[in-house]
């Protein structure tokens, strides 16, 4: 009786070492985690939870996780400062180019002949948009040479016609050949076609010496408004010689 006793006393003690070093519902990270995902409101419950835990801190050490949600909260309302200072600047950046818009309707609208639309367009180009260079050239229309494209020089643009939109960046060196006198000391251009496939009408061409002043994934929102601006007021004036003709 006393060696059964005694055998049963050492499994009852093996049996509770057993359970207290594996227990057998022990919770796992994951249950935790599992646990806090479902009960967001958890720590609401036993705030004095939050001075208790500790986290790894960035820059060594360790905070309290109370702190480390403050710096957290302090870096998203940095970013979202900075964010909401680019779209202020932004909207003035739009706001300065609808006025620019506004001012070249008006200023289009008081051309006397083509002439004009083609000097005034080039002026306010340069000087309220400040584009270092400006080209206008023109197919088939009664215009000065300058600003003449022949039959070959217009076949050049063949792929500005067919893609219906403005170019930027880096663009082929045989089109700015025929825009500009100095073509290889520019470094970036903006391309837009007047009129489309049916009716080519010209092109208009903004370059820069730097190579990042346009870019090819830069908006062509204003640049597409001032070259339907400028092929409407061109249409207007040849249509206005033809019929006086």
């Amino acid at each position: 009786m006393t060696g059964q006793s005694s055998n049963a006393s050492a499994a009852e003690t093996a049996k509770t070492r057993t359970t207290k070093n594996h227990p057998k519902d022990a919770i796992s990270a994951a249950d935790v985690e599992a646990y806090l995902r479902e009960h967001p409101d958890f720590f609401q419950d036993h705030l004095p939870l939050l001075d208790i835990l500790r986290l790894p801190h960035p820059t060594g050490g360790a905070v309290s996780l109370l702190e480390r949600q403050v710096a957290l909260l302090r870096e998203k309302h940095r970013a979202m400062e900075q964010h909401m200072g680019e779209l202020v600047e932004r909207a003035r950046d739009n706001e300065r180019m609808g006025q620019h818009l506004h001012e070249l309707a008006k200023t289009l609208m008081r051309a006397e002949n083509l002439d004009a639309v083609l000097a005034l367009t080039q002026d306010a180009l340069r000087n309220e948009l400040g584009a270092e260079r400006v080209s206008i050239r023109l197919a088939h229309r009664e215009v000065d040479d300058l600003h003449a494209l022949d039959t070959a020089e217009l076949g050049t643009f063949d792929p500005l016609f067919s893609r219906g939109k403005a170019q930027c960046g880096r663009v082929p060196a045989e089109m700015l050949d025929v825009l500009f006198d100095d073509a290889e000391e520019i470094g970036s251009a903006i391309l837009m076609p007047l009129g489309d496939e049916s009716d080519r009408i010209g092109v208009l061409g903004l370059a820069s010496e730097s190579a990042d002043r346009f870019q090819p994934d830069m908006g062509t929102y204003f640049v597409t408004h001032i070259g339907d601006l400028l092929a409407e007021s061109i249409r207007c004036h040849v249509e206005r010689t033809h019929a006086a003709a």
